[in-house]
């Protein structure tokens, strides 16, 4: 119990930690609060002692003698309700501005992040922590806690009610309550863990309805069948799983909870009725009683709010917990003197990496070199590695041995902008952000003019895509504007890349939405962006890395051959097999739609 409070505690402190001068409002705050919480109590002291006044003086009741009791009783709940609003306000305060910094450093710290670092965490596992959970520490520290504190310092002040009064009816009252706490612990028990698992249900789904919904176009593009949406549906199942598990635990001890929460007051009376016989007076007994049955459904609110501020709590920390992954997360590591290539020779030397959380490594002793002008390709089976070494070449990840050269120089004494600045990606997932078109090509080069834009547009083949723009350039992508193909997205991609005009290009299934047609206008810009360029090409339709200067062919995380497409050709092995199947699919695909083209 004391190392769960403690947790607690951390975690309350560590997120006060981001309000810097702010964070005493929250402890201002909750100080309030349980000044508040007493003074209500007075509420419902102040009504009993004018209750039992006019009982006990009836039937002489005079307003002079109740009206103090009942204007202090009034006073007090104005008072503490002006309190508590006191409390909110300074608890809001330090909340908003925790919850600001939090989202803050949250963004600036994504953006020191190695770029592999998204694709793991997944676009709706971040928007949900940036928005949701810290969301949820806010609404912690604005609202719960105070109340929180209200819901522990109601209890010691209630207790000492209880027993100032009667402590035969205190000692009852007591008994009661204890007993509805029965229940309650047996809720606690392992709501935590019960908890922790469903929150991690939760943001998978999430995360899982973000990416497919994104792939959509690529499941309808290549006709995908009804088995596209079973990692969707897998992810739906768990949450249904962790949700009917938790209201199965729940279910027993929460009737039982509400079911002695609701009884206090009978239990009040039948307990009242057995004293009566023995009593001094029988008037003053009643009285109290009465009392205490007014006094109970102020316990009954102590307890609910007891037992919803622990899972707001439990709730908090997990919450905090995802939000201290993004802050935890490691940049990589740059020397405080960086180095500048002046050649973009690529030279890769030993190279293996395993990525996180995975058990074997992704690619493992990779060696190869790429000089300045060069083509590179890299071809195998999906999931072989060759992706894994283009985002190491880009230091989207840190290789864990060897090492990879650009020029000469270790790219991990080459800083960040400077990577970015000698590299141009093209990759089979490229997006277009919303806004013009003219702006998503000027992503590459901000300060390009519009005839530099309109060149970089000609020689990555895009005029047709331009031509059927309502707005030219200025048509406006994205929700409410226009939508591009996959193809038509990967060229203008291209067009960015040229306008770049980084000495090195990496491109990743460039030619993976198109069809024949967009295939050549885009084999076509390859041509004009490749120039004088160190490409790296990765590629699954064969066609495309015929003309290589070298082909690497990789399976399992090693390069299997090594070659011109002549040479490799020449072994018959892997790479000649690969290239006969893909002949051999080419064309029995062409002969189908001539036979389609026939039959219509």
């Amino acid at each position: 119990m004391e190392q769960k409070k403690e947790k607690k505690d951390s975690t309350i402190k560590k997120l006060l930690s981001h309000g810097g001068k702010h964070s005493k409002f929250t402890y201002i705050g909750m100080a309030l609060s349980g000044v508040s919480a007493i003074v209500v109590l007075f509420t419902i002291v102040y009504v009993w002692v004018t209750a039992k006044e006019a009982l006990l003086a009836y039937p002489n009741i005079s307003f002079e003698q109740l009206a103090p009791n009942a204007i202090l009783a009034l006073s007090a709940a104005i008072v503490g309700a002006l309190i508590y609003i006191a409390a909110l306000m300074c608890t809001h305060i330090s909340a908003f501005r925790i919850a600001r910094n939090l989202r803050t450093e949250g963004m600036k710290h994504l953006m020191k992040l190695p770029l592999g670092y998204f694709d793991g965490a997944g676009s709706g596992k971040l928007r949900r922590t940036l928005s949701e959970n810290i969301g949820d520490t806010e609404g912690f520290l604005a609202h719960q806690l105070p109340d929180m504190v209200g819901a522990y310092v109601t209890p010691i002040a209630v207790i000492v009610m209880l027993f100032v009064f009667d402590w035969r009816l205190g000692l009852l009252s007591f008994v009661g309550i204890i007993a509805c706490f029965l229940p309650y612990a047996m809720m606690m028990g392992n709501s935590r863990d019960n908890m922790e698992l469903y929150m991690k249900a939760l943001d998978a789904m999430n995360n899982e309805a973000v990416e497919y919904v994104r792939g959509v176009p690529v499941i309808k593009t290549f006709g995908g069948s009804i088995f596209s949406f079973k990692k969707f549906n897998d992810t739906i199942d768990e949450y249904k799983k962790r949700v009917s598990l938790i209201c199965q635990g729940y279910r027993l001890p929460m009737i039982l909870f509400q079911a002695l929460l609701a009884s206090l007051s009978f239990f009040m009376i039948y307990g009242g009725i057995f004293m009566l016989p023995k009593a001094e007076s029988t008037l003053e007994l009643l009285v109290d009683l009465v009392f205490y049955i007014l006094f109970l459904p102020t316990c009954n609110t102590m307890i609910m709010k007891v037992m919803w501020m622990s899972e707001a709590t439990g709730k908090a920390e997990l919450s905090y917990q995802a939000v201290k992954q993004i802050l935890d997360a490691k940049p990589l590591s740059y020397p405080e003197i960086t180095q500048t290539p002046t050649s973009f020779d690529i030279e890769a030397s030993g190279v293996t990496f395993q990525y996180p959380n995975g058990k074997v490594n992704a690619v493992e002793n990779v060696s190869f070199t790429a000089k300045q002008g060069q083509t590179i390709a890299f071809v195998g089976e999906s999931g072989g590695g060759k992706s894994t070494i283009v985002s190491l070449i880009a230091s989207f990840f840190d290789v864990a041995e060897g090492s990879i050269k650009i020029g000469g120089i270790d790219i991990r004494n080459i800083s960040e902008a400077d990577m970015m600045k000698h590299i141009s990606f093209v990759f089979q997932n490229t997006k277009l952000y919303k806004g013009s078109l003219l702006d998503n090509i000027r992503e590459g080069n901000p300060n390009a003019t519009t005839e530099e834009v309109e060149r970089a547009l000609q020689q990555a083949r895009c005029e047709d895509i331009v031509a059927k723009m309502p707005n030219g350039l200025n048509t406006k992508v994205g929700t409410g504007g226009v939508f591009l193909s996959g193809g038509e997205t990967q060229r203008i991609a291209i067009a960015r890349a040229i306008l770049k005009d980084s000495p090195i290009i990496l491109l990743d299934e460039a030619t993976a939405f198109t069809d024949p047609e967009n295939e050549h206008e885009i084999q076509l810009a390859m041509a004009s962006l490749a120039k004088d360029k160190t490409v790296i090409l990765i590629a699954h339709r064969l066609s495309t890395v015929k003309n290589a200067d070298c082909i690497h062919v990789i399976g399992g995380g090693h390069i299997i051959e090594s070659g011109t497409h002549e040479d490799l050709m020449a072994q018959n092995g892997e790479y000649a097999e690969m290239f006969q199947e893909y002949t051999a699919a080419f064309d029995w695909k062409k002969l189908a739609e001539r036979n389609q083209g026939v039959m219509a």
